[in-house]
């Protein structure tokens, strides 16, 4: 079932196939521990081969010191959604030869859970890979639509101004969220024999890292694109050009500030694993910024709403600045993804709780917004279709006339 999910890209806590691996691993560790303790103790004086059985682990259940003639019983391993809870306990003697076998066995005392069938594996392995070649695409053609945007607002100077100075961030911080999620699969899941569960590199905690940043910066230049409309509509004849610095502060700076903050505590308290376990508690070091731009975000996108409808409804308005509120409310209403308030839908919902639902949104859907966002912002932006025939007359018209200069030139020859 492990390998059936590894394609995919974790969003919510961790995979109960590794919650399994990370409980038995931690039960091993603790007897090891104790198995260490116990070499470094003397042995009590006793008769040779009378001193009894020492701490082992088999794999499944640590068996603590106790003298020979004695036996000792453990319960199943206690892990939710694996082992059905049975009463039955596994018991072990201690002989003269050593520990004897669990009787009754692992296998017959400790009932799975009924996982599934063969079918079913076989059915969600393709509905991940399936979900994997869409947000592929989506992410695919976000970037190409992103770099394209940057370009056209780049190499035309009447485009130039802080408006869409801070669209190019907005689309660069795009950039980086789908290249960070397809550079996270390419590190993750590019060796399907590699252990997902307990993997712990450079190059894996480099990836999740990079990832985090880019989904923080992602959401604070959401954030920052709703400051930028709520100041426009409030501040109107205040300059927008020293605003900007704060801008970039906002959608770059706490993003760092904040994986920065994050990466020591990890590496300082919980430094496990690929970085990518959801249940861990230092998670919330990403997540609270998360859901305070998010929130914040969602009460600026209503703010706005309330005031363009109170200047539509204004009868000290002319008719030109209503029709111009009239394309502002229009916009407003495009601005859900860019706002990004279809996130508030999951904001408070445990990471377990509508899984299939949140992958759709966050990976496939999610994954088209930044294609979304050029569309709306760029390519379907008047002033740059305006700019793009501008420049397309003039360069027509340049070629005309040269073409022209040099039929007149061969014809004067």
């Amino acid at each position: 079932l492990l390998s059936a999910l590894s394609p995919l890209p974790k969003v919510g806590a961790t995979h109960p196939d590794c919650s399994v691996v990370l409980y038995f691993q931690e039960q091993e560790a603790e007897c090891l521990e104790i198995i260490k303790s116990e070499r470094q103790t003397p042995a009590p004086p006793g008769p040779p081969g009378q001193q009894g059985c020492l701490t082992e682990w088999d794999g499944v259940s640590c068996w603590s010191t106790i003298p020979v003639g004695q036996s000792q019983a453990v319960a199943c391993p206690d892990i939710l959604h694996i082992f059905k809870k049975s009463k039955a306990l596994i018991q072990r003697n201690c002989t003269e030869s050593g520990w004897s076998l669990p009787s009754p066995p692992y296998h017959d005392a400790c009932e799975l859970e009924a996982i599934g069938t063969n079918n079913d594996t076989e059915a969600k392995a393709s509905y991940f890979a399936t979900m994997k070649v869409l947000y592929t695409c989506g992410y695919s053609t976000s970037l190409a639509a992103l770099f394209l945007a940057i370009c056209i607002f780049s190499c035309f100077r009447k485009l130039h101004c802080t408006r869409n100075s801070i669209h190019i961030h907005f689309f660069t911080s795009f950039i980086l969220r789908g290249a960070a999620v397809l550079i996270k699969d390419a590190v993750l899941f590019s060796d399907e024999s590699i252990d997902h569960c307990t993997m712990s590199t450079v190059n894996c905690k480099a990836a999740i890292t990079f990832f985090q940043y880019s989904v923080l910066a992602n959401f604070y230049w959401l954030l920052v694109e709703g400051m930028y409309l709520k100041t426009l509509l409030l501040l109107t004849f205040t300059s927008d050009k020293r605003y900007i610095w704060w801008y970039i502060l906002i959608g770059w700076g706490v993003p760092m500030l904040t994986v920065c903050l994050w990466v020591v505590t990890r590496l300082q308290y919980d430094n496990h694993g690929c970085w990518d376990d959801y249940t861990s508690p230092y998670w919330w070091v990403i997540k609270a910024p998360i859901l305070l731009a998010i929130f914040v975000n969602f009460l600026i996108f209503l703010n706005v709403t309330r005031v363009l409808a109170q200047k539509i409804r204004s009868p000290d308005i002319s008719k030109n600045y209503k029709q111009q509120y009239m394309r502002l409310t229009k916009s407003t209403l495009l601005l859900i993804p860019l706002f990004g308030v279809h996130y508030v839908v999951f904001a408070l919902f445990p990471e377990h709780i509508g899984v299939d639902a949140r992958l759709y949104f966050e990976l496939v859907l999610g994954s088209y917004q930044g294609f979304l966002v050029a569309l709306l912002y760029c390519f379907l932006n008047g002033e740059v279709q305006a700019e793009i025939k501008r420049n397309w007359g003039k360069w027509q018209s340049s070629m005309e006339s040269n073409v022209f200069n040099l039929v007149t030139q061969d014809f004067t020859a």
